[in-house]
């Protein structure tokens, strides 16, 4: 219904209010139309002179100040969110504080470097878009931007960049061929791919790559060529304070949720060295420590565990977070290496451990052996939290700072918020809705239905028993769970048992089909360097041959018949494993013709 403005605020013959009546209706000069879509009414900016006047037609009622002034933008001016403005506030702290150590580049930024070189990119970012990116942008539809770096301060100013240019970010790391890299570029149709220097040649030809193949024009920006040599004051850095405020509250829930749980502060120091295009080494990792002005120190590349060990023992560090098989390295290399050291220099190790606040482990569940060991070289009650959670779906389950009532192996208890269900009672498939849900897989929305039932729930494919307050998570359904002589066997429980074993170094466990047991269970496992049981490379050889008839007579007190494994293949070296360390399992061939023994 179209409602005519009160005679007292219209001018006569005019059915448009004039918010500025200080200019002249006719005889414009030089203006400039800007149409822009306001809630329920239309407004018309006019520009005369560097001045503005407004214009609303009302169709409603309903209006705020922002019906009545231009939008705040400028080159030093970021959105209007909780997350930006908590970022500048970091900024105006004194002394000032650190926000990004980069340990392979060496340096180390303030807030205020950080969010000098985030405008200054942004500016660049915007400057070199096209006309449909630009006006999808002011018009708040969906655009995305590739992000071509490994973990360290190149990234962190990408990252943050792109999300105060309004856009979406495309993480991408930079050991894919050109060809892979093209395939996520194109998925996800990036206006634009930000570049690290270590990733700019493959960013230039990426770019050529699509422009040859699709014609399109995906334009490579180098990340560091935006760093400002003199940073801004912090009175410069400005909030946004008209105009629409950021949609998407993931950004800032997510990261206030995960920082009031572990009890992150400005004090706090977090270690980064895993994967930064995976949920992990975003959502957990990195935002969380920026929002609550704690310092990110990254370093990326290879995992380099004596170095590790060196870096704890340094001091500094409160928080680390790593996955099974970077604490699993560690301790063999402990055991083999600093454990033959004087007392003293060991002691020293000990206390370096000690003196981080939080350990925490993620992608699945530590191994009792493990974290039996981590618990003793910690002390007293403490060991490393495990966490579960997944990219759609975000945190899950949690472990309490004091553990107290969490046992063993046991990934927590829900998260606030989550609510879930278990597709059998309280043992099955994992379905959640939470509020850190995803927004839907890119430009697939028949993937994105059929990820859900009936009721909303997501379904993640993982499953899980509850134990009272307690849930342990059992495998995926598709590849940990075998079907075996009738029974249903959690490949991660075998998986234990088997790596408690002095001389293995790693195992994996998968089903492998069979006419008979419908699947057979098989164990491919590696040796550890340092015994001589068995022979491996690693040993030079020394020992006899790992049988499956050793392996079973060694499991005899620990697992059932039925979980027995019946094949088994010696891998020399290590198993393979995904960019974030999780081992990855190998479809293994119906005859077993890849073991070395079968019974």
């Amino acid at each position: 219904m179209q409602h005519e403005v009160p005679r007292a605020l219209s001018r006569p013959r005019n059915k448009y209010r004039t918010a500025d009546s200080g200019y002249p209706s006719d005889g414009l000069q030089r203006e400039e139309r800007a149409f822009i879509s306001a809630g329920t009414h239309r407004q018309e900016y006019r520009s005369i002179g560097g001045g503005f006047r407004l214009r609303t037609r009302y169709t409603d009622m309903e209006f705020d100040r922002t019906s009545f002034i231009p939008p705040h933008e400028g080159d030093t001016i970021l959105p209007l969110s909780p997350f930006f403005s908590r970022l500048v506030r970091h900024a105006h702290r004194k002394p000032p504080r650190l926000a990004v150590r980069d340990v392979n580049l060496g340096f180390e930024k303030t807030y205020t470097q950080f969010l000098t070189d985030v405008l200054a990119l942004r500016n660049t970012l915007r400057a070199s878009l096209g006309e449909k990116a630009t006006r999808d942008l002011k018009e708040g539809k969906e655009v995305y931007v590739g992000l071509l770096a490994a973990g360290g301060y190149e990234y962190a100013v990408g990252f943050v960049a792109i999300v105060a240019l309004g856009a979406a970010v495309v993480p991408i790391t930079l050991l894919l061929p050109v060809r892979e890299a093209s395939y996520f570029v194109l998925k996800a149709r990036c206006v634009a791919v930000l570049a690290s220097a270590a990733g700019r040649n493959l960013g230039d030809s990426l770019s050529q790559h699509i422009k040859a193949e699709k014609t399109l024009d995906v334009c490579c920006i180098a990340i560091a060529t935006s760093f400002q040599p003199v940073p801004l004051a912090p009175e410069e850095i400005c909030l946004s304070t008209a105009g629409a405020v950021m949609k998407r509250a993931f950004l800032h829930d997510c990261s206030e949720e995960i920082n009031s749980h572990f009890n992150i502060t400005e004090l706090d120091v977090i270690l980064h060295v895993l994967p930064v295009h995976h949920a992990t080494g975003v959502g957990i990792n990195f935002l969380p420590y920026i929002f609550a002005g704690a310092c990110v120190e990254f370093r990326s590349g290879g995992v380099d565990i004596p170095w590790l060990w060196e870096r704890w023992k340094q001091g500094g560090v409160s928080v680390f977070s790593g996955v099974p098989t970077i604490y699993l390295r560690m301790m063999r290399y402990y055991e083999q290496r600093l454990a033959l050291l004087p007392e003293q220099e060991v002691n020293m190790y000990i206390k370096g451990a000690r003196s981080l606040r939080i350990l925490l482990c993620g992608t699945s569940a530590l191994p009792e052996p493990v974290q039996n060991f981590w618990s003793g070289v910690l002390g007293g009650n403490s060991r490393i939290l495990t966490r579960y959670g997944s990219t759609e779906a975000g945190a899950i389950f949690r472990t309490p700072l004091d553990c107290e009532d969490v046992p063993a192996g046991s990934v927590g208890h829900l998260a606030p918020g989550v609510t879930i269900k278990l597709s059998n009672g309280d043992e099955g498939e994992i379905l959640v809705k939470s509020p850190w849900m995803f927004a839907k897989y890119l430009h697939d929305p028949t993937a994105t239905a059929a990820a859900h039932d009936a009721e909303g729930f997501f379904k993640t494919g993982d499953i899980a028993r509850r134990e009272g307050r307690n849930y342990f998570i059992m495998g995926r359904s598709s590849i940990d769970i075998l079907k075996s002589g009738g029974y249903k066997i959690s490949a991660l429980d075998i998986e234990r048992e088997v790596l408690s074993l002095p001389y293995i170094g790693e195992v994996m466990v998968v089903g492998v089909d069979d006419d008979e047991y419908g699947q057979r269970i098989a164990a491919a496992v590696t040796l550890r360097d340092d015994q001589k049981i068995y022979r491996c490379r690693g040993n030079g050889n020394a020992g006899k041959k790992l049988t499956i008839y050793d392996l079973r007579r060694d499991l005899r007190s620990r697992l059932a018949g039925y979980k027995m494994p019946t094949i088994l293949r010696v891998v020399e070296g290590e198993l393979p494993k995904s960019a974030t360390g999780k081992v990855v399992k190998k479809v293994w061939e119906k005859s077993g013709r890849q073991a070395q023994g079968k019974l």
